[in-house]
């Protein structure tokens, strides 16, 4: 922000011009749903990631709250800008720009990368992993993100995103008179009171599978049958595979 403030004088200002320009989109040039106006983000009603974009404004929110606490107690940082500190130099709006235009263009490596990126001399250059033959496209690979994280750190989604899901959280009624036995029939199945099922593309089925289980024994009301199964051994409650769709 403050390099943007000395305009053309600063060295990276062409730099700094681009990512006004892109703010924050992603290859599909969707802007960021961070930057949305909040009747935009009603397009998203009904969906976990209109929370999600809530919550990580909020957090962008505490990083600007503290940022002349750290203007103060680290002033050796910003010597060389002569500015005002840094909530009275720039409006909110304008360090959240900030914030998801660097945000969009981070790289994270991981640590069994076979690429890797360089420094030569005034640029930086990706060595991709194998010989690419020419005009053949090279993907730059997120790591195993969710759609949802995707559109969110990045401002684009994968249709063929095979670490894409959707997360359904399901519990145990604490007040059910049966509530201790359900919970250790859950945890002998591996199940938590409070369990979350990770529904991913192309394996709905096999989560149906694990998620209906859990919930008809949440809804057992005979503790004549919660003992059956106490007593029994494998699945909680079986379910015929003609009940799946």
């Amino acid at each position: 922000m403050y390099e943007k403030k000395q305009g053309k004088d600063s060295f990276w200002y062409p730099y700094i011009k681009e990512l006004d320009r892109q703010r924050g989109r992603g290859q599909l040039a969707v802007e960021s749903p961070l930057l949305w106006s909040e009747s935009e983000l009603n397009y998203l009603k009904g969906s976990p990631i209109r929370d999600q974009v809530v919550a990580r404004n909020e957090g962008i929110r505490r990083e600007y709250n503290e940022l002349d606490t750290l203007w103060f107690m680290a002033g050796s940082l910003f010597q060389q800008y002569p500015f005002d500190i840094p909530t009275e130099a720039f409006p909110f709006e304008i360090f959240k720009q900030a914030f998801v235009a660097v945000q969009s263009c981070v790289v994270h490596l991981q640590s069994n990368c076979k690429a890797m990126l360089t420094a030569v001399g005034d640029s930086v250059r990706l060595v991709v992993d194998r010989p690419y033959k020419a005009e053949e496209p090279i993907i730059v690979w997120c790591g195993p993100q969710p759609n949802s994280r995707l559109l969110l750190n990045y401002g684009f989604i994968d249709e063929d995103n095979p670490f894409d899901r959707i997360v359904i959280e399901a519990s145990l009624n604490t007040e059910d008179p049966q509530f201790q036995e359900k919970r250790m029939v859950a945890q002998r199945n591996g199940k938590l009171a409070i369990q979350n099922f990770h529904v991913c593309v192309g394996k709905e089925k096999e989560t149906i599978a694990e998620i209906l289980p859990y919930l008809r024994l949440g809804y057992i009301s005979d503790p004549d049958e919660i003992q059956a199964i106490l007593s029994s051994e494998g699945d909680t409650c079986p379910v015929s595979l003609l009940a799946l769709p």
